[in-house]
């Protein structure tokens, strides 16, 4: 088994196999979405050809969202796993985001979470996309002022009450829509079948992984993960690789691995994220390189898999520094690549300039 070869092909980020922003987000059930500007092309890089205004017309339209749904941070879901996921993660995450409350020493009675929903709701159906400023001016019309901090936790519960989701795709700024005119209800899924559903996504799109790697990514305990694999009955399989042991999926890729290279990763992109365990594709000793202790990542480069080095994506110019030397590779192909990514955007005098200031 080569488990760096097997990551890059199911995280389809050598050789993808999608042509649309959606079927990639739809295939990795969930990616982190930390950083505004960069989850764009976290996400397009994974597609045949990579397009800014592409992903643009998928978020809008509501075939991507974005809301809190695990490990209280941000992630991109598709509109079909939009409800299962949110009834699977919601409980978990409202526990983690009310233990932060806690320990910040805020507290929100049950009645003031349903008035302000209310007032969000509103704001966001007419508005249709609203921002966080929106809110804050609409909550003091009524004689409702509130720190930044305090409205964060409603809108999060709210988001996670699947009353408010993302709105319109913004240069730099996150907006809200009402979930209701954004995404098609659906018959309510049993908690055993959205589990499985998680599981199979995440284990396809990243194979091979361990069983600690999907607690870590998914925030879920650790026996709603064990259920999770066992539901995939004979669709997984175990194998060992330097003393541990790896899930994989039957009909997983095996092929299409190409030697030299460069990936220009974003910062929280999965190649990194959606595993506990890192060290498979990031040296143990510039593991500083790529992210430090407080869970703040860096823009890396990866060269046949490995992590080597560090990109700036916000200049006109690419700038590369490598840290493992026996990976120094050049980066215009893929910074060319990603420039055409940007520049493909229909918006891309206003988004374009946004970007790399």
């Amino acid at each position: 088994m080569n488990p760096v070869a097997l990551r890059l092909l199911n995280q389809q980020l050598i050789c993808p196999q999608f042509d649309h922003p959606a079927e990639v987000v739809s295939y990795m059930g969930a990616m982190q979405a930390q950083e505004y500007r960069m989850m764009r092309w976290g996400v397009a890089m994974r597609t045949k050809k990579p397009s800014a205004s592409t992903f643009k017309e998928a978020f809008d339209s509501g075939q991507i969202i974005r809301l809190h749904l695990m490990r209280g941070t941000w992630q991109l879901v598709s509109s079909e796993s939009y409800w299962p996921f949110i009834e699977l993660c919601a409980p978990k995450a409202i526990a983690v985001t009310k233990g932060w409350m806690n320990s910040n020493k805020i507290s929100i009675p049950e009645d003031e979470v349903l008035e302000i929903r209310k007032i969000l709701a509103k704001i966001a159906a007419d508005k249709g996309s609203a921002t966080k400023e929106d809110f804050v001016q609409a909550l003091t019309e009524k004689g409702l002022d509130m720190d930044e901090h305090r409205l964060s936790y409603h809108i999060r519960l709210a988001e996670l009450s699947g009353t408010i989701c993302s709105g319109d795709l913004l240069p730099m700024k996150a907006t809200y829509a009402l979930t209701a005119s954004k995404i098609k209800t659906q018959a309510k899924m049993s908690r055993d079948d959205a589990l499985t559903l998680f599981a199979r996504k995440y284990f396809q799109s990243r194979q091979p992984a361990t069983l600690e790697d999907f607690v870590w990514w998914s925030g879920l305990n650790v026996n709603d993960c064990r259920r999770g694999i066992a539901l995939l009955g004979d669709f997984i399989h175990k194998e060992s690789w330097k003393g541990r042991e790896f899930y994989l999926i039957a009909n997983g890729r095996t092929h299409g691995f190409r030697k030299g290279k460069c990936l220009l990763i974003p910062p929280y992109d999965e190649y990194l994220i959606s595993y506990k365990s890192r060290d498979i594709v990031l040296p143990p000793d510039h593991r500083h390189k790529a992210h430090n202790n407080s869970g703040i990542f860096q823009p890396v480069i990866a060269h046949d898999g490995i992590i080597c080095g560090n990109w700036t994506p916000f200049r006109e110019g690419h700038q590369a520094e490598f840290f493992l030397a026996e990976h120094k590779a050049d980066i215009e192909e893929e910074w060319q690549r990603y420039r055409g990514f940007l520049a493909d955007d229909s918006h891309k005098n206003r988004t374009f300039a946004a970007v790399l200031n």
